[in-house]
């Protein structure tokens, strides 16, 4: 029995909508090669262990980008950046 020129088409685009889910699956961050990888439940061990907790909240994007920007080149990222600031800004 053969197929439709449609199945077939569908056929196609499964096929590579599945290759980019694979390829995008296989990527890993700019560190892969270098840092292990830790699952999300044993990061969160890490972050407890270290009195951290995550904590959500809303910001203008101008800010976000210049506080991406600067933590570019603090040596603790983001996270330590916003940490820096937020005590600065806490105690005077």
């Amino acid at each position: 029995m053969a197929m439709k020129k449609t199945d077939l088409e569908k056929n196609k685009a499964l096929k590579l909508g599945n290759a980019m889910k694979q390829a995008a699956a296989n990527r890993g961050g700019k560190n892969a090669a270098t840092e292990p990888k830790v699952d999300r439940r044993e990061q969160r061990k890490l972050d407890q262990a270290q009195g951290l907790v995550p904590f959500a909240c809303k910001l203008n994007s101008g800010l976000v980008e210049e506080l991406k920007t600067r933590a570019a080149t603090h040596p603790d990222g983001l996270n330590g950046l916003l940490d820096e600031v937020i005590r600065r800004g806490l105690a005077g």
